[in-house]
């Protein structure tokens, strides 16, 4: 190396040394971050929700692909739902003949009624045979004394008072027979009733099974896994589809005693990813914990307890994930900057971020 290349040497390794410097402060945010600015690595997050089946069956098809963003709302599987149709078929059935029935045993009661109504109407019958009986009777035992008739007559006026006696007797039976038959009747139709509630239940039930083996996506969002493939067998609660929320993103990171204890829910909170560090992404701390989430072996001195984690979740605005949904990406490292002083000012390369 000879006199003259050489200061260009140390001017060419002073500028990478400045260069690199630059970077990693912009990137790691180790140093020359201002007071009442802290910053933690963290990774992007978003919600998941396995989209599963309720019934046990076979899976018919699928009609969402990994990577397809979907709505709200929208079909994404289909189960097989030809044993189900069955059993509504059966149970539409049953419902028709327990219909039927109520009809039957309404006729049963009104037919019952009426035979209590003739029964009531030969009791008073009976009754009055009854009472002209011991009328005559009365009579022909005063003629008997007076002997002004014969002995054989009033036998014969004892003898039909007594038989009419016993065919009241008997009609009385027969009127406590027709009001049970009428309170068997009455239960028939409760029954026949209850059996047509049944069948709607059973109805109902299945419908709710059909309607749920259609499998709809809960909330907007990008499908991250196929779990399960057309033609399988899944039990009850077998995942199908794995969803991602990309309107519920979020990064998690940590920071120590000190730092955390500073962080206020709806703190400010500066996005920076490793894969496009160009772009700073606005945020807001929607969560801090309340407990440590790892801690050294000892935390007896005041030294050791600030080297407790806290776990502190931003979350990035919903309209704006919205104007760049196909470039939500969940996974992707990097570090979080939040504001521990809300009077403190973002430096230059934090100040500007997407809109």
């Amino acid at each position: 190396m000879n006199s003259k290349t050489r200061p260009w040497l140390l001017i060419a390794l002073v500028a990478v040394i400045a260069g690199g410097g630059y970077f990693a402060w912009q990137r790691l945010g180790a140093t020359g971050l201002p007071p009442g600015i802290a910053g933690g690595n963290g990774r992007i997050e978003a919600v998941e929700i396995d989209v599963s089946t309720r019934i046990a069956g076979r899976l018919r098809e699928i009609l969402a692909n990994e990577g397809d963003f979907v709505e709200a709302g929208q079909v994404l599987a289909q189960m097989d739902i030809e044993q189900l149709e069955s059993r509504r078929r059966q149970a539409e059935a049953e419902l028709k003949r327990a219909t039927i029935g109520i009809d039957t045993a309404n006729s049963l009661v009104t037919q019952r009624e009426a035979e209590r109504e003739a029964a009531a109407a030969v009791v008073a019958q009976r009754e009055a045979q009854l009472d002209a009986a011991e009328r005559k009777l009365a009579r022909s035992e005063q003629l008997v004394k007076n002997f002004t008739t014969s002995q054989q007559v009033f036998d014969d006026d004892r003898a039909s008072q007594q038989g009419a006696k016993a065919a009241v007797g008997a009609a009385k039976a027969q009127l406590a027979a027709s009001e049970a038959g009428i309170n068997a009747a009455k239960a028939q139709v409760i029954d026949a009733e209850a059996s047509v509630e049944a069948a709607k239940a059973a109805i109902s039930s299945i419908v709710s099974d059909i309607n749920d083996s259609t499998l709809k996506a809960p909330r907007a969002g990008r499908i991250q896994y196929r779990v399960a493939e057309a033609g399988e067998v899944l039990s009850s609660g077998g995942r199908v589809l794995n969803l991602v929320d990309v309107g519920d993103v979020f990064m998690t990171f940590f920071l120590p005693t000190a730092q955390a204890g500073r962080v206020a829910l709806g703190s400010d909170v500066r996005i920076v990813l490793d894969a496009a560090p160009q772009y700073v992404i606005p945020a807001k701390v929607s969560f801090v914990a309340d407990v440590a989430q790892f801690t050294p072996r000892s935390v007896e001195t005041q030294e050791e307890r600030q080297k407790l984690m806290f776990r502190i979740k931003a979350k990035i605005s919903p309209d704006l994930l919205k104007k760049y949904i196909q470039q939500v990406k969940t996974g992707l490292p990097g570090m979080a900057y939040v504001k521990v002083d809300p009077s403190a000012e973002w430096p230059a390369n934090l100040a500007e971020t997407v809109q």
